[in-house]
C-alpha cells in the first residue's frame, strides 16, 4: 500500500495587487509552482492548482484536492498573499497541510530590484498564514528550505508520506474477528473518542461469516495460493495437504471479508477462534502474507495495534508487527517476536522463509502452518500507539538497530534481537514511563522523524525514548 507516491496539491498563493506594477507576474510565479512540482517528482506525485488570488480560487483550488482523493496540501507563497483570503479554507481543509517556507531565488544580489524583491517576498506571507493557522489550532508542519536542494526534497518526501499516512488512517476500518482478549488493558479504547479524534473505526466481523466464506471459496483460488507458496517459501514437508489448504482458506476468507468490509486492517483473538468450534487450526501464516500485502494487523483483538501497522505500512513501507518478549542484558538488546505472526518483507535476505509445521497449544486447535523467519539486521524503529483516555493519544518511539544474533532452534515464529539506540535500560524506563504498550509496529530503518510529523499532522502527543 505505501509503494505509491504520495499525492499532494501544490496551493500557490499571491494576490492581484502586483499586476499593474509587474505585468506577467502572475504567469512568472506560476511557472515557479510548476518547478517546485518537477522538483518533487521523486517524493510526490503533485497536483499544480492555477495561482490563487482570492478567497473564491483558494476554496475552488482546495475542494478540487479534496474531491480528487489526495494526501495533503503543501501551501506556497508565490508573493506575499494576505492570510485573510485563505483563513477559512485552511482551517477547514480536511487534508494535512504544510507550508513550504521557500522563495524563487534562495540568493539575495546587488543586481536585486523592487520587481525582484516582489518576486520573492513570500516570507512575510508565510508568516501572515502561519499566524493565522495557529490562532485557529490548525495542525500543519513547516519547511524552510532552499526549494531546488536535496534537503527541501527529504523534507516535504517526509512530511508527504506522513500525509499519506494520516489521510490513509483517518479512513481506516480495522476488522475484529469475534472480540478482543479478555484482560488485556493496554489495547482498550473509548471507540467513538478513537474515531472523533483520530479516525480509524472498528468494525465487527462474526467468526460464522469467516467460516461460511471459507467454505465457498473455489479450489481454484486454493490452488494458486499454494502454488505462489511453493514459489516463495521453503515448505516444510511434514505440512499435509489438509493442513495447507485449511489454512490457505482462511487467508482468502479473511482478505475477501477486509475487502467486503472495506477494513485495512484486522485482528484476531485466538480465543474468539479457538472457543467458536468451528475451526481447525488459527490463522498464523495468513496474518503473515496479509501483512506482508498491505494490511496492517495485530493479534489478541488489539484495534489500536492493528492501526498502527497499518499506519507503519502507509508511511515507512512493510510495518511488522511484533512485541518484546524479553531483555538480553549482554547483548543490550530486547528479543522481539510474536505467537507467529509478522511481516516477512522484513526478513532476513540471506535466508529463506520457511513454511513450517508448528506445534501451538494457544487455542487448543491442531498444528497452524506458520511463516519462520530472522528480522533483517540493521537500523529499525518502534511504534506503539497508547490511549490515554478521552480523545488523548500518544505514540511511544524508539529507534535502533536489529542485531546480527545467533539463530535460537527452538524458537519456531519470527523473531529478531532490537538494540535500543538508548539503550536497554533507559528505552524501557522511558518506555514504560510513557505508556508504551506491549504490542507494536517496527519498521526497518530509522523512521522516527517521519512518526513525528505524522503525530504533528495527526494530533497524537509523540514521545522518543
Amino acid at each position: 500500500m505505501s509503494d505509491r507516491l504520495p499525492t499532494i496539491g501544490i496551493l500557490g498563493i499571491m494576490q492581484p495587487l502586483y499586476d499593474d506594477m509587474l505585468p506577467g507576474i502572475t504567469d512568472r510565479q506560476a511557472g515557479y509552482a510548476r518547478r517546485i512540482a518537477e522538483s518533487l517528482a521523486d517524493v510526490a506525485d503533485c497536483v499544480v492548482a492555477d495561482p490563487v488570488r482570492g478567497r473564491a480560487d483558494a476554496e475552488r483550488a482546495v475542494r478540487g484536492f479534496e474531491n480528487d482523493d489526495l494526501d495533503g496540501v503543501l501551501v506556497v507563497m508565490l508573493t506575499y498573499g494576505p492570510s485573510l483570503r485563505v483563513t477559512r479554507v485552511l482551517h477547514d481543509a480536511r487534508l494535512p497541510l504544510c507550508l513550504a517556507n521557500i522563495q524563487p531565488d534562495p540568493v539575495v544580489t546587488p543586481e536585486w530590484d523592487m520587481a525582484d524583491m516582489t518576486y520573492n517576498q513570500g516570507i512575510h506571507g508565510a508568516q501572515d498564514t502561519a499566524n493565522a493557522m495557529v490562532r485557529a489550532g490548525r495542525a500543519f508542519d513547516v519547511v524552510t528550505e532552499e526549494w531546488p536542494s536535496d534537503a527541501f526534497r527529504e523534507r516535504i518526501g517526509r512530511w508527504a508520506r506522513a500525509a499519506r499516512a494520516v489521510t490513509a488512517w483517518k479512513r481506516l476500518k480495522v476488522g475484529v474477528f469475534g472480540y478482543a482478549m479478555n484482560g488485556m488493558g493496554d489495547a482498550r479504547v473509548d471507540e467513538a473518542a478513537w474515531m472523533r479524534s483520530l479516525g480509524p473505526e472498528i468494525e465487527v466481523i462474526a467468526p460464522g461469516a469467516l467460516h461460511r466464506t471459507m467454505a465457498e471459496l473455489p479450489e481454484s483460488a486454493v490452488g494458486a495460493l499454494l502454488a505462489e507458496e511453493d514459489e516463495r517459501f521453503a515448505v516444510d514437508e511434514r505440512l499435509s495437504k489438509e493442513e495447507r489448504e485449511d489454512h490457505a482458506r482462511m487467508q482468502l476468507a479473511i482478505e475477501q471479508l477486509l475487502t467486503e468490509h472495506g477494513c485495512g486492517a484486522y485482528s484476531t483473538h485466538f480465543d474468539a477462534i479457538g472457543e467458536d468450534g468451528r475451526f481447525t487450526r488459527l490463522p498464523m501464516a495468513a496474518a503473515s502474507s496479509l501483512m506482508a500485502s498491505g494490511y496492517g494487523f495485530a493479534g489478541e483483538g488489539d484495534a489500536l495495534a492493528a492501526s498502527v501497522v497499518y499506519a507503519g505500512h502507509q508511511l515507512a513501507g512493510d510495518g511488522h508487527f511484533t512485541e518484546m518478549y524479553a531483555m538480553d542484558f549482554p547483548t543490550d538488546s530486547i528479543l522481539m517476536s510474536h505467537m507467529g505472526e509478522g511481516n516477512w518483507k522484513v526478513a532476513r535476505d540471506d535466508e529463506p522463509v520457511r513454511l513450517i509445521k508448528r506445534p501451538l497449544d494457544i487455542g487448543g486447535l491442531d498444528d497452524p502452518p506458520t511463516l519462520l523467519f530472522r528480522i533483517q539486521p540493521g537500523p529499525a524503529t518502534l511504534a506503539s500507539l497508547v490511549a490515554l483516555g478521552g480523545e488523548r493519544f500518544r505514540l511511544v518511539v524508539a529507534e535502533g538497530e536489529v542485531l546480527d544474533s545467533p539463530v535460537l532452534p527452538a524458537l519456531e515464529m519470527p523473531y529478531g534481537q532490537f538494540r535500543p539506540a538508548s539503550g536497554v535500560r533507559d528505552c524501557m524506563d522511558g518506555w514504560l514511563r510513557a505508556g508504551g504498550t506491549h504490542h507494536m509496529v517496527m519498521n526497518l530503518g530509522r523512521t522516527a522523524a517521519d512518526w513525528k510529523v505524522f503525530c504533528d499532522l495527526a494530533g497524537v502527543e509523540f514521545v522518543q525514548v
